[in-house]
């Protein structure tokens, strides 16, 4: 009888070591992708601008809302004549907005991406290579030159052999602020918020190596 009943307490022993050892291995998993998913490459995105008005500085200021919006996902947002090499260069993704000078980026705006080389020395090694790139801009008149704003700032990144990503229309987002709109409105913040939204998840999905 005692024979059986030591049997009986060390199955019942065995049977709950091996329960517990079940349960630890569960919350060990758990915890290891948990662990995984918060250490996950957070990848960095610098919107730069210049604004006289201040058009320009609401346009970037809704697509750092965009970006903040994608999980693993950081932004940084400064002037084009504030920002840094190691800020360009840390970067994931660089997106860039203008105000329509004479139809095109406005001068601040080109002496920008003439300080990649001749500040920052992105050549010979193309240190710019692989990130992502985008355009945004603002204009007085719905036909002032947006577009090719937009365009310039497109080819100088793809010369840089940047991957260029559009959002918010079809180059990227853009804003007519007079004549006879009245200034900036809830459309085109919205778009410009779709194109930092659409820049961190490309930039996250290809720091991931996953497809969309």
């Amino acid at each position: 009888m005692f024979s059986l009943l030591l049997i009986s307490i060390c199955r019942f022993r065995f049977s709950g070591a091996l329960i517990l050892s079940a349960l630890l291995l569960v919350a060990v998993t758990s915890f290891g992708e948990a662990i995984a998913e918060d250490s996950a490459p957070v990848v960095k995105v610098l919107v730069t601008y210049h604004s006289l008005s201040g058009n320009t500085e609401r346009m970037a200021e809704a697509v750092v809302n965009g970006v903040k919006s994608v999980s693993g996902a950081s932004v940084l947002l400064k002037r084009v004549g504030k920002v840094t090499a190691d800020d360009l260069f840390s970067s994931d993704a660089v997106v860039v907005g203008s105000p329509v000078y004479w139809s095109n980026m406005s001068g601040e705006v080109k002496t920008f991406f003439d300080n990649w080389q001749f500040k920052f020395g992105v050549f010979p090694e193309f240190k710019m290579k692989n990130k992502i790139g985008a355009a945004f801009a603002t204009g007085g008149q719905v036909s002032s030159g947006k577009e090719v704003t937009m365009l310039t700032i497109l080819a100088a990144m793809l010369g840089n052999q940047m991957i260029v990503v559009s959002g918010g229309g079809a180059f990227g987002a853009s804003a007519t602020t007079e004549g006879d709109s009245v200034g900036i409105d809830n459309i085109e913040l919205a778009d410009a918020e779709a194109l930092g939204r659409r820049v961190a998840e490309v930039a996250v999905m290809m720091h991931r190596g996953t497809a969309p």
